[in-house]
């Protein structure tokens, strides 16, 4: 599904964050993205979610070569990817499930169905109760489950996710961890960058490290 093939990223004149990076992953796998404050986590993760191109190196993702998509046929591809963002990128003007509904209003799922998705998956994340409540009015925790929910409502091919549980009690957070396994189980390949290590180790799944901006690869835990 994704293909890296030397790659570099710089920005402006300053030095390469990312330093001929390649890897492959294939659809359906699950990966750990790990490193250091400062390794090049979010550089990479940006690539990966097609919001910037490399300076160098090729990057092929669901068959397609980036370097010659036009802006729109970038536009086209990102809707296959899901993106929880740190930051949480919620529109203000928008509620809990005006935020969440968006990606499906923008591939034209009906209201009716519309109402009963983002409905169910609200309440199951703890948020049911909050569904007409602007971000403003909401906690960082709930803000960012607001953001999961966003991003995993179209079982997108590729699921993205930055320090998905970094604002969240251990309850909660392990519970969405659980939402994507089950969307890994049902074909969604997943990349998570994440600094909790308990969480690595407990799920297993094969970790991406960086390391002033070079990549390394390490294995699944043992069954």
């Amino acid at each position: 599904m994704i293909e890296f093939s030397h790659v570099g990223l710089r920005y402006g004149g300053g030095p390469e964050v990312l330093s001929d990076i390649s890897f492959k992953l294939d659809a359906g796998s699950y990966h750990f993205l790990s490193g250091a404050s400062g390794a090049g986590k979010s550089s990479l993760m940006s690539l990966l979610y097609c919001g910037r191109k490399p300076t160098r190196g090729n990057i092929s993702m669901f068959g397609q070569g980036i370097m010659e998509l036009n802006r729109n046929q970038l536009a086209v591809l990102r809707q296959k990817i899901g993106v929880v963002f740190q930051d949480f990128r919620l529109l203000p003007n928008l509620t809990a499930f005006e935020n969440v509904a968006l990606p499906l209003r923008i591939i034209g799922q009906p209201d009716r169905e519309i109402k009963q998705n983002v409905s169910e998956l609200l309440s199951w994340v703890g948020l049911g109760d909050y569904m007409d409540m602007y971000p403003a009015t909401l906690s960082g925790g709930q803000q960012q489950r607001i953001a999961i929910a966003r991003a995993v409502i179209t079982r997108p091919r590729l699921l993205l996710a930055d320090e998905p549980t970094g604002n969240l009690d251990d309850e909660i957070g392990f519970k969405l961890m659980l939402l994507f396994e089950q969307l890994n189980k049902m074909g969604t390949t997943i990349v998570v960058a994440t600094h909790n290590i308990p969480m690595m180790e407990h799920f297993g799944h094969q970790r991406l490290v960086l390391e002033k901006g070079h990549l390394n690869m390490l294995g699944k835990k043992a069954a």
